[in-house]
């Protein structure tokens, strides 16, 4: 069945399977959400004493150095019931200390970040560790640092004039813990942690956000290397202990935002666990005096290429990442000149199609060859119904004569598969997206477009777009499917992110401009070849 389609109707099988895969896992295996009643199931991965252990050196942790157990009722209690200590505020962003010397809250004030709820967003999510929370190695030490509150010299931050600095400190019985945390407008914080007596602790990441959750995205944690590797634990796979070392970053994110720590001495000990629910959580070994930087808030590219190059590798695009990161550049460089995001995906749609343009003109040219000449094949393999190898050899001759190649629109279709996929992860994963107006109705391109004018009109250029391919089906069921496609596809594009929805409906005009071409110089050719047989019986005449 699949050896009588053309290429054209294998590849739009292809994504359509592609698609129904991704939606019927989605469906089949759906993240696990995390209720509220949770809250006080874990905190914090707890720390088990082990021999020897008074002094922190930068070595390897063990897997019977760190053990997980559940934490104390009192823990629990003295650990939940915190309080805020400080309160930093910016233009953008709120964000808030407690007792504890944690990231309690960071919410943004800016409405196009709002939550599925339309309420403003909160970074911090309110089961798991929170960024900068310390846990001790020592049962007893770690027992008085989650009931004694930290002192703060300052209570309020502004940072509309620029960058401000806190000093918080925890004095227990015997020792005292002090962090210098610098604020900066942009979202990052650099920070100091020292102890008056060398003990062996660890500090928190903090779980991810937990804002937007959209079908066939990420969500999870990511290590990234000085040897450029991306290690990406997704939650509900996390397994046993990983632990990494030669650091730059270490992110838990989700689809638009991150909770990032970066800036580690190369032999700072990363750690990977998991929680009851099987997602990732990540701490580090810490020093005795431990320096290092963070962030919490979107994965915009120009604010975290701005802060620190690195910080770009916090934005994931999966197994497309060597495609989807230079489109996302030539994405946002076209937004520079036209100021909309909108015009710059039509824009940089349009540059695609242009420079894959020769290859699938040539694919199209071959499929108009092959239509042409589908009668005399079917001759042929009347022909030769009882012998095979002969029936082949006519076949690949009369292909050759007429300068055909059965397989020739094959490659451009493949080339546009791993192109489509690279900018749907970027178009996906963009939080420039969020409250970016394009046109008319469409105010929102990381939202779904709620009049569904866009889906149809891209479901309505398909079909026209298949009107104008042509094909050889010999099978009626083929056809009557194939008819249906334009309004699958529809459907599944209702919910969509309206930019996602806009690159395809432009790339189908443009396969429709370019299917016209085609079939206009093929019409053309045959009236010039008519014209030029009748000459020729005129003259004979």
């Amino acid at each position: 069945m699949l050896d009588k389609m053309t290429p054209n109707q294998r590849l739009t099988i292809a994504v359509v399977l592609s698609i129904l895969f991704f939606v019927a896992y989605t469906l089949i295996f759906p993240p696990e959400e995390i209720e509220a009643a949770k809250n006080t199931q874990t905190d914090a991965q707890s720390i088990e004493k082990t021999q020897g252990s008074s002094t922190l050196q930068p070595q390897a942790v063990k897997v019977e150095d760190v053990v997980s157990h559940e934490i104390s009722t009192d823990e629990k209690m003295a650990v939940n019931d915190m309080s805020t200590l400080v309160t930093v505020t910016s233009n953008n962003f709120v964000m808030k200390l407690d007792t504890l010397g944690r990231i309690s809250s960071k919410v943004l004030l800016q409405d196009k970040y709002n939550d599925k709820d339309d309420k403003h967003a909160q970074l911090i999510a309110d089961a798991g560790p929170k960024p900068l929370f310390i846990r001790f190695l020592e049962p007893n030490l770690n027992d008085e640092a989650s009931k004694v509150p930290y002192k703060t010299s300052v209570s309020e931050l502004s940072l509309k004039d620029g960058s401000q600095k806190v000093t918080l400190t925890q004095e227990l019985p015997s020792l005292t813990v002090t962090k210098e945390i610098l604020f900066f407008a942009d979202g990052h914080y650099d920070v100091k942690i020292s102890l008056s007596d060398d003990k062996r602790y660890f500090v928190y990441l903090g779980q991810r956000p937990r804002i937007t959750e959209q079908m066939m995205t990420v969500s999870g944690a990511m290590v990234y290397t000085d040897d450029e590797l991306v290690t990406i634990i997704e939650d509900g796979d996390a397994a046993g202990r990983k632990t990494f070392t030669g650091v730059e970053l270490i992110s838990a994110f989700d689809q638009y935002s991150a909770t990032i720590m970066y800036g580690f001495a190369k032999d700072t000990n990363i750690i990977v666990e998991r929680d009851r629910n099987d997602d990732p959580v990540i701490y580090f070994e810490a020093l005795q005096n431990m320096t290092f930087s963070g962030y919490v808030g979107q994965k915009e590219y120009k604010t975290l290429h701005n802060i620190d190059p690195v910080l770009t590798n916090a934005i994931e695009y999966g197994w497309f990442t060597f495609a989807s990161k230079p489109l996302f550049q030539l994405l946002s460089w076209l937004h520079g000149i036209f100021g909309n995001w909108g015009w710059s995906i039509v824009a940089l749609t349009i540059i695609i199609r242009t420079i894959l343009y020769p290859l699938t003109y040539k694919g199209m040219v071959s499929m108009q060859k092959m239509k042409d000449l589908s009668p005399h094949i079917k001759e042929l393999q009347k022909k030769y119904k009882g012998d095979p190898q002969r029936m082949n050899a006519a076949v690949m001759d009369t292909y050759k004569k007429h300068g055909a190649n059965p397989l020739g629109g094959c490659l451009p279709m493949l080339l546009q598969i791993p192109v489509f996929f690279a900018i749907y992860r970027v178009l996906l994963n963009a939080v420039e997206l969020q409250g970016a107006e394009w046109a008319l109705w469409i105010d929102d391109l990381s939202r779904m477009d709620s009049t569904f004018i866009l889906p149809i009109l891209m479901g309505a250029s398909m079909y026209y777009q298949q009107k104008l391919t042509p094909n050889n089906f010999t099978d009626p069921m083929q056809e009557k499917i194939f008819k249906f496609l334009p309004i699958i596809f529809t459907f599944f594009f209702l919910t969509f992110p309206s930019g996602l929805v806009l690159y395809w409906f432009v790339n189908n005009l443009f396969s429709i401009a370019q299917q016209f071409i085609v079939n206009q110089q093929f019409k053309n050719a045959k009236e010039a070849e008519i014209a030029a047989h009748k000459h020729v019986e005129k003259k004979d005449d």
